[in-house]
């Protein structure tokens, strides 16, 4: 290739894929990748190959993936062996976005679909991610790609409130941190249900909890939980320590303490004749397509308070560790299609 060719190709941003295309290589896309655990600081924004769909995958064009407070962890590689996770590590396990193209065992989803879902192992902050049919779903049609961008936290709260839970009309529910990105969620949800909720977040979101539709919003800055909670059928828990031993009190006889980071202690479950469990979310197409319904009803709305571009994954990813993010951050990868 003539040199003068080359470097006005590298100016237009075009030469890695034209030698790509000459050299018989795989197309490349633009990523976030990590090739070490550690800090949001080891994440590189790189150009990498494009995964190509088995037989039994999709592929899809990411259009926005969500930040989850639980991404540090696996960018720390604590959880590596328990979650199946390897290097290099593309995050992202939220996606929304438009099937580009389908591996010849797929039935539900053809090319051109809009899908939101949970990519099992992650890799929704790149142009284009591989899925299982049964970890997406069609993407609900009154929200943008950004605001479809948040299943994970909706996945989270639906299980452990619905599958779980079993929550029912009429009964009452604790739900901690219900700002937050599962909590926003979770509040929505029992109210679905026909529950009452009770819900906790600092001053500053107050007003986002009585928009949310909690009956009882508490300020945990200034009030303690306990006083106001009590004998609640169950108690929703995404913080853990303290919030969670506090809990247990508020929990009436046969009621349940559900918690999203740790394991509920024994000895106190069995003292107070209350129930216990951890939630771990999974990928369920059919949790998503229950969840899309409501949302196109208009009785849930995800909670985006911010979208930043794919290349500032790196301070999404610090935000997230603060385990303060009000609703939702969103990386935007690719640009809203326009139909």
């Amino acid at each position: 290739m003539p040199h003068r060719l080359l470097a006005f190709l590298v100016r237009a941003g075009l030469a890695s894929a034209v030698l790509a295309a000459g050299a018989g290589e795989k197309p490349m896309m633009k990523a976030v990748i990590a090739h070490e655990y550690g800090a949001p600081e080891v994440l590189k924004f790189e150009e990498v190959p494009r995964p190509e769909p088995k037989e039994d995958e999709a592929l899809v064009h990411v259009i926005a993936s969500g930040v989850n407070p639980a991404d540090p962890l696996t960018l720390s590689g604590k959880y590596a062996r328990e979650w199946g996770t390897h290097l290099p590590l593309i995050p992202g396990y939220d996606i929304a976005g438009v099937v580009k193209k389908v591996g010849a065992k797929i039935t539900n989803l053809k090319a051109g679909d809009a899908v939101y879902g949970y990519p099992t192992f992650g890799g929704g902050w790149a142009e284009f991610v591989t899925v299982k049919e049964w970890e997406v779903a069609a993407k609900p049609k009154t929200l943008t790609f950004a605001e479809a961008a948040a299943p994970m936290c909706a996945l989270t709260a639906w299980q452990a409130l619905v599958d779980t839970a079993q929550l029912q009309a009429g009964q009452t529910i604790l739900i901690h941190g219900g700002s937050g990105g599962v909590g926003s969620f979770a509040v929505q949800i029992a109210k679905a249900r026909g529950a009452k909720v009770i819900a906790t977040a600092s001053t500053a979101n107050q007003d986002l909890l009585k928009q949310l539709g909690a009956d009882v919003p508490i300020d945990y800055t200034k009030t303690k939980f306990e006083d106001v909670a009590k004998d609640v059928d169950a108690a929703l828990d995404p913080v853990g320590r303290e919030t969670l031993a506090r809990s247990y009190d508020a929990v009436k006889k046969g009621g349940i303490v559900i918690s999203l980071v740790a394991r509920p202690d024994p000895l106190e479950i069995e003292k107070r004749q209350i129930r216990g469990a951890t939630v771990w979310v999974h990928p369920n197409a059919e949790d998503l397509a229950e969840i899309a319904h409501l949302i196109d009803a208009g009785r849930i709305k995800p909670i985006v308070t911010q979208v930043l571009p794919l290349s500032e994954a790196i301070a999404a990813q610090r935000q997230a560790a603060t385990h303060h993010t009000r609703g939702k951050v969103v990386l935007r990868i690719a640009e809203e299609p326009k139909d």
